[in-house]
């Protein structure tokens, strides 16, 4: 099955306002204590650096215009091969720093997009 950027642009972006949904009035602490929440917001990154992986395998000038777009590939690479070695403070401030960047550009590619 042959895929569109668009589809992995839209993985990416789905799994970014389910990100936010997740931490909507919540707090760093709060991310913290709760197992659940730490366990949704990282399946949630993992899908983002996998898309944006795809991504930059089938269309790597589109996959350049996205801001943290190398960051998500690693960051998803530890969160599936390095997973005793998270470090919660680094997730917390990829989502409050370069996940809103990512996602615009996201959303600019996806509004730029045939699809």
């Amino acid at each position: 099955m042959t895929h569109r950027p668009e589809t992995y642009i839209y993985d990416a972006l789905q799994a970014a306002s389910a990100i936010e949904a997740f931490v909507a009035g919540q707090g760093y602490a709060d991310y913290q204590e709760s197992a659940l929440l730490r366990s949704a917001v990282e399946r949630q990154f993992e899908i983002i650096g996998e898309a944006l992986n795809r991504l930059k395998q089938l269309d790597a000038e589109m996959f350049t215009r996205v801001r943290g777009g190398r960051q998500a590939i690693g960051l998803r690479n530890v969160l599936i091969h390095g997973y005793a070695s998270v470090d919660d403070a680094i997730v917390w401030a990829t989502l409050e720093q370069d996940l809103p960047l990512m996602q615009a550009d996201l959303e600019t590619l996806m509004g730029s997009s045939d699809a």
